[in-house]
């Protein structure tokens, strides 16, 4: 299984929209749910006010694919959902 990993910082005031958009049934989750071998992302809070998100795909290649195919629509919610942020770090991928 291929994990990524994000840890963020909402924009303060906007916790609730940068919830709906990254948790369960989100705007990501629905978006990657699209995808061939998407087994589902996990949203986490931290007692210091981040969040920390894991991605599972069934493979490196199949989100790969995903990412290639769909790279515009990728870039457009990013490009959305960075309004609700004020920090986003990729932690990298690992494998499980």
């Amino acid at each position: 299984m291929h994990v990524i990993l994000w840890r963020f910082r909402a924009r303060p005031g906007r916790e609730a929209e940068f919830e709906a958009a990254y948790g369960l049934d989100g705007t990501w989750d629905c978006f990657f749910r699209s995808g061939e071998g998407y087994l589902g992302t996990e949203l986490l809070r931290g007692t210091d006010g981040t969040y920390l998100t894991m991605d599972r795909w069934v493979s490196t290649d199949a989100y790969q694919a995903f990412r290639d195919a769909h790279a515009a629509r990728y870039a457009e919610l990013d490009g959305r959902c960075e309004a609700l942020t004020v920090e986003e770090t990729s932690l990298g991928a690992v494998e499980a």
